[in-house]
C-alpha cells in the first residue's frame, strides 16, 4: 500500500466515525438571497436591511441579487431550481407568491409544491402618489378628473398582477373611474416616470415610496391601511377621502427550494427572526412605512395557502390574466 492509499484510507475512515455533531456547521459559504425586484424598490430595502443585522449578528455573508422581471416570477423560478441546499433563498411577496398562480396562465413554478416557507419578515400597506408638482392634491381631486376624462389619466405599477396592479383595479372599481394602465419591470423606474410626468399616479407600498414623499418629490393623496400610518400621519386613509371599504396591505417573506434540509431552515428562520426583532431594525422598517412581522415556517406556509385563495378570487373577478 503506497502513502497516498493509506492516507486516504485514513481519512475516509475518520469521516465515517465522525459524529454528526462534530461536522461543520451550516452556514460553511455565503448564502445567495434574491430579491425578484430592481434595486430601489420596497422588497429590496427591506431584504437588504435584514441581511446585514444577519450577517452582523452571525458572521456570516450574505449576497443580494436582484433578479427582476415578470412581475417578481423571474427570481423565484430561479430560486425553486437552485439546488435546495439552504444557500440560495427568495424574498418573495403577495404579489409572486399568492397573486401571481391565478394571474398566470403559465406560471413555472407553484409556491405551495416547489418552495420551503422560512418566515415572514414585514407587512405594509399602500399609498397613492403623484408628483409634487401635479394639479391633484387630494384623492377627491384625483377622483374627479378621472371622472372627468375615462382612461385619460394613467397610473403605474410594478408589473402585472403585482400588489399595486390589483390594488388600484380594485381602487377603480370602489370609486367608480378608468385609468390607463402602464406596466414596469420594478417599482424604481415607475416611481422615476411618476416624478418626471410621464405617469399621472402610482399606488405602491409605502417602503417604495415614502422616501420620495418626504424629500418633497411625490405627494401622497391616500393610504390604504384602515387607519392613518404613524410614518405618514398627514395622509389619510382612503376612508376618510370619500372611498369607504378600500383596504390593502402587503407582505414579504423569505422561502427557499422545495426540499430544504431542516437544519438549514431552522437556522435561517432563527436568524432572521432575531434580526427583525432587533429594535434597530424595526425602526428601519417603521421609518419606510413597514411593520415587522415574524412567524414560523409552518405559519408561513399556511398564510400563502390562504392568501393564493384570496387573492386568486380577486385576480378572476377583475378578468385580469397574462400569457
Amino acid at each position: 500500500m503506497t502513502l497516498f492509499q493509506c492516507t486516504l484510507r485514513t481519512t475516509l475512515l475518520a469521516c465515517l466515525l465522525l459524529p454528526l455533531g462534530a461536522q461543520a456547521a451550516y452556514p460553511e459559504r455565503p448564502i445567495r438571497l434574491v430579491v425578484p425586484f430592481p434595486p430601489g424598490g420596497g422588497t429590496d430595502a427591506i431584504a437588504r436591511q435584514a441581511a446585514v443585522k444577519v450577517a452582523s449578528d452571525t458572521g456570516s455573508t450574505l449576497v443580494i441579487e436582484n433578479r427582476p422581471g415578470a412581475g417578481g416570477n423571474l427570481g423565484v423560478e430561479a430560486v425553486t431550481n437552485a439546488k435546495p441546499d439552504g444557500y440560495t433563498i427568495v424574498i418573495g411577496q403577495t404579489s409572486n407568491l399568492a397573486i401571481n398562480p391565478t394571474l398566470y396562465t403559465k406560471l413555472g413554478y407553484d409556491p405551495e409544491r416547489d418552495l420551503t416557507p422560512v418566515g415572514l419578515m414585514a407587512e405594509a400597506p399602500l399609498v397613492l402618489a403623484v408628483a409634487a408638482d401635479s394639479p391633484y392634491q387630494t384623492l377627491g381631486d384625483f377622483i374627479a378628473a378621472a371622472k372627468k376624462d375615462p382612461g385619460h389619466l394613467n397610473y403605474a405599477s410594478s408589473g402585472n398582477g403585482t400588489v399595486s396592479h390589483l390594488a388600484t383595479e380594485q381602487f377603480q372599481k370602489a370609486a367608480d373611474i378608468r385609468l390607463t394602465h402602464i406596466p414596469y419591470k420594478g417599482a424604481s423606474q415607475g416611481v422615476n416616470d411618476l416624478i418626471g410626468g410621464q405617469i399621472q399616479a402610482y399606488m405602491s407600498s409605502i417602503p417604495t415610496l415614502i422616501g420620495h414623499v418626504k424629500n418633497g418629490k411625490l405627494r401622497a393623496l391616500a393610504v390604504t391601511s384602515a387607519a392613518r400610518t404613524a410614518d405618514m400621519p398627514d395622509v389619510p386613509t382612503f376612508a376618510e377621502s370619500g372611498v369607504p371599504g378600500f383596504e390593502a396591505v402587503t407582505w414579504f417573506g423569505l422561502a427557499g427550494p422545495a426540499g430544504m434540509p431542516e437544519e438549514a431552515v431552522n437556522a435561517l428562520h432563527a436568524a432572521f427572526d432575531k434580526a427583525l426583532k432587533d429594535e434597530t431594525t424595526r425602526q428601519q422598517y417603521q421609518a419606510q412605512g413597514a411593520n415587522v412581522l415574524t412567524s414560523t415556517p409552518a405559519e408561513f406556509g399556511e398564510l400563502i395557502r390562504r392568501e393564493r385563495v384570496r387573492w386568486g378570487e380577486i385576480v378572476r373577478e377583475s378578468g385580469v390574466s397574462v400569457d
